[in-house]
This record gives C-alpha cells, structure tokens and sequence, in this order.
C-alpha cells in the first residue's frame, strides 16, 4: 500500500506525519541511466533527464527515517491545524520515495467549481497542488536520488548543497597565479564574478588531473579557438586576462568546451557536457 507523509515546521520532536493512506500521488518514474547526469554546478539538464547522487543512505544530507524501512504505524495522522505548516510531502511508492517541496503559493483556498459527477461549488476549501512531477526521487534499489534543481531540494535534505561547488577566494587566486596566466588591467581574484567562481572550482580539479606534458596542448587548443578574444604571449606561454570575460573563455578552454562541428566547421561552444561512450 501506498502512503504520503508529510514534514511539519515549528516542531522539534516529532516532525513527520501520515497525511493519507492508499493513494499514489506521483507517476511512477523509471530512471533511464542514458538521462542521468551526475550533479554538476554548470550543467544544464535536458528536459527528460535527472541529476543523481549514488550511495545516497551513506550521505550525511540523508534523512534519518530514508535510511530505514518506513513503518507507517510509526507515524501519527498530521492534525488538521497543522496543514498550513508542511513543507515538503514524501509519498512511499512501493520501494521508492517521491518528494515534492512544498511553498505557500502551492496552498490555494478560494471558492472553485468542482466536476464530479456533477458540478459542485465548493466555498473557501484549503487545498494542497500537487505537482505533476516529483521534485526529487529516492530509488532504494539503487540506492540514488535524482533531482531536477538543487535550489529547489536544498530545504528537503539540509546539507545537500555541498554538492554546489563554488571556489574559495583562496582558490581563485590559487588558480590566477597559473603559470599559463597572466592578469591585466588591474583585474584580480575580487573582480571574478560568482559564475567564474563555480567553472573555476571545476577547473582545478581538471587541471590537477592534467598531465604535464598536456598543459602545452590544452594552451594550443585554447589558442585556436579564441587568438582572436584572448591574447597569447607566445614566448611566455601566458594568456592575457584583463577582465571576467576573458577569464569565461580561458576556463571553457581548460575544461575543452570549444569544438568545431564535422559537417559545416562551424566552430561552437558548449554549454554543458557530458561524458558518453
């Protein structure tokens, strides 16, 4: 049997509740592995496809009662005037869990026309919308959630927003003193913006993966594609970088975000990437 609990505000010992019994509230979503994206901070997700994180019970951002079978008799029924206090709704579909956050903007109470088998006023009754899609998805065969936005979940399992890298100030000025850059125009670690600050965060996992002896190829390829936005100091081997714009490119070069298309050679970049194969 299916179950909805629901997770209440302003308690602090017992904050879970069965909310309703018998009733699937989500389709059930089977999870194609082709869709699913290991969670990156610059990754735009394809409309069908889904972030996951693995081994998610091990997680410290996983909830207590995720990592045990759910008794629903454990669970008392949320009393009524705590409706308006719910703030996300976990529906036990057979094994799996299917979250949805819930905002103030979800409860609507206005006097609607319901189509039953007849038409039917009802007057000023609070109702809770229920999305058509989860918001996350627990897969306890797998031990996987997979999410859309991590915005959106970062409420749902406190914590998980670990997961948004984003360099240090310490870091972005470890990554400015590579030898293959060189800053101009008085453009320093204070001036790169909060977007170059996640690609940077990537970057440096790159580059400390990088093989030496491919350094000088990452800097040729970069210079094929941009000698005509970034400025290359050939007997240095440094890329001049007067402002955050520059730095964008450079670090799209590191992470071999350019390509030139085989049918055309119309020369891209790519928004997000990943690995297939």
């Amino acid at each position: 049997m299916d179950h909805v609990i629901a997770k209440v505000k302003r308690l602090r010992k017992e904050t879970h509740f069965k909310l309703i019994s018998d009733v699937t509230l989500f389709e059930a979503v089977k999870l194609d592995p082709k869709l699913c994206v290991a969670y990156k901070t610059d990754h735009n997700l394809d409309e069908d496809a889904w972030f996951i994180v693995k081994d998610f019970s091990g997680q410290d951002y996983c909830p207590d009662f995720v990592k045990k079978d759910i008794d629903i008799k454990n669970y008392n029924d949320l009393p009524k005037k705590r409706f308006a206090d719910i703030t996300y709704l976990c529906a036990i579909q057979g094994d799996d869990l299917y979250f949805q956050k819930v905002t103030p903007s979800l409860f609507l109470k206005q006097k609607t026309i319901f189509f039953g088998d007849a038409a039917v006023v009802e007057d000023d009754k609070q109702r809770l919308v229920v999305n058509s899609q989860p918001d996350a998805i627990y897969v306890a065969a797998i031990d996987t959630l997979a999410f859309k936005s991590l915005a959106t979940i970062s409420s749902i399992f406190p914590g998980i927003d670990e997961l948004y890298k984003e360099a240090t100030q310490e870091e972005v000025r470890q990554f400015l003193k590579e030898p293959f850059i060189k800053l101009t125009n008085g453009f320093d670690a204070e001036k790169v913006s909060k977007p170059n600050r996640k690609r940077i965060a990537l970057a440096l996992e790159t580059l400390a993966a990088l093989p030496a002896q491919d350094k000088q190829a990452m800097i040729l390829y970069i210079n094929a594609y941009c000698q005509n936005s970034l400025t290359l100091d050939e007997k240095t081997g440094q890329f001049e970088i007067p402002g955050d714009g520059e730095l964008k490119l450079l670090v799209y070069g590191i992470e071999q975000r350019f390509y030139t298309t085989q049918i055309g050679q119309e020369k891209r970049i790519a928004n997000s990437v990943q690995a297939f194969g």
